[in-house]
């Protein structure tokens, strides 16, 4: 398990868009023999549909989202009302209170998602997300890794939680230009006076990766040094805050 999970470490590490966290979660989750797993953060008001990363079939989850089913979800509201993971499958319909949670929950079935493990993860940072691991039917490789690994699937899912947040986070633009999590996140700490020496050792990659992401920063921005990058990121920030 240790190996397992120091991989998953070094992947979540490497992350770069949603597919990169997919792929990262999607392989732990094969190598615990945990079929399917969904991953979704509620939005406020401002930023509309949740975000959703997922290996469920596809038409599910776009139905999913298509018809807004968390708000009615019974998974999703157990989550907003307790922090602790729970397992939920054909007993949970007791939770029902309206015949649209019943649809929703015969839907599902039908695309081979019939029961979970639910991790609920309330934060400071806004409203919660949860995190999934599902499957069609009751297996023993899934019964005996979630009795056996429960509380380091709980933490696998705060770990995965917080860099989806940090790296995925909607404010990557600088005037309108978009940058990439990385080339964002060294211009960041560029302009707090961090060199690349410093800022490889902080994000736990090079020197010379951190050169990289910068320069790719400053020809997206049409600007020939940091500093003018950094400028730029800085006017761009003011201006968002007046």
């Amino acid at each position: 398990m240790h190996r397992i999970f120091q991989n998953f470490i070094d992947l979540l590490s490497a992350a770069e868009d949603s597919e990169d966290f997919s792929k990262a979660m999607a392989d732990t989750a094969t190598a615990l023999d945990l079929s399917c797993f969904a991953y979704l953060a509620l939005q406020d008001a401002e930023n509309g549909k949740p975000r959703l990363i997922s290996t469920y079939p596809p038409r599910w989850t776009a139905h999913y989202l298509r018809n807004s089913y968390q708000i009615i979800d019974p998974v999703i509201r157990e989550a907003l009302e307790t922090p602790e993971p729970f397992r939920w499958g054909i007993d949970f319909r007791s939770k029902f209170t309206s015949m649209a949670q019943q649809q929703l929950f015969d839907e599902a079935a039908q695309f081979g998602i019939r029961l979970g493990f639910t991790v609920p993860i309330h934060d400071a940072h806004g409203p919660i997300a949860a995190l999934t691991f599902a499957a069609g039917q009751r297996q023993p490789p899934f019964e005996k890794c979630i009795d056996s690994h429960g509380r380091v699937l709980q933490l696998m899912a705060l770990y995965f939680h917080a860099h989806v947040r940090r790296k995925l986070r909607n404010e990557r633009s600088v005037d309108g230009i978009r940058l990439s999590p990385r080339e964002f996140e060294c211009l960041e700490w560029a302009s707090q006076g961090k060199s690349a020496w410093e800022i490889g050792c902080i994000l736990g990659i090079s020197r010379n990766t951190v050169a990289y992401y910068l320069e790719n920063a400053k020809q997206k921005l049409g600007v020939r040094t940091v500093l003018q990058a950094v400028t730029r990121l800085a006017a761009a920030n003011k201006e968002k805050r007046n």
